[in-house]
């Protein structure tokens, strides 16, 4: 065998190699190459979209938080006012209260002072009645003078 026939069949079944693997095995590589590219374009373009995704949400997340916390000082705010209406309320009614027990109290006082004259009132005609039987030495009849001794009572 000659040197430039294997030279050249080597060539030949090269050429045969190049072209069968263009033909069968370079396409499903190249295509599996292909899909690989998509597959990893896709993911970082999700990636990207769950990125933007993710920041919209802070900001809804942001915006939600800042709404609550307004909502909630409103609340306090309110539930502050409340408090103090219904202390300033109760307040009222224990004055009221006080004012009221405070005019029982006078109003019965008077009442006392009043049937305390009028039993002073009684004794001193009693006391006035047994110092004048004293005095005249003999009994007052208190049916027969009941009229003397009621403006006695009443001048007293």
């Amino acid at each position: 065998m000659n040197i430039n026939a294997t030279l050249f069949l080597q060539a030949i079944v090269f050429a045969i190699l190049v072209w069968f693997t263009m033909k069968f095995v370079w396409p499903p590589i190249t295509k599996a190459l292909d899909e690989r590219a998509q597959k990893i374009a896709d993911g970082l373009a999700a990636a990207d979209k769950a990125k933007a995704e993710l920041a919209s949400a802070n900001k809804k997340v942001e915006a939600e938080l800042a709404s609550s916390k307004n909502e909630t000082a409103g609340r306090l705010a309110e539930a502050e006012r409340r408090g103090q209406a219904i202390v300033e309320e109760a307040k009222a009614r224990a004055t009221e209260e006080a004012n009221r027990i405070i005019a029982a109290a006078k109003a019965e006082a008077e009442q006392q002072s009043v049937k305390a004259r009028e039993a002073l009132r009684d004794q001193v005609a009693a006391l006035a009645v047994k110092g004048a039987e004293q005095i005249l030495r003999k009994e007052v009849n208190a049916g027969v003078h009941a009229d003397l001794l009621s403006r006695l009572k009443t001048e007293l």
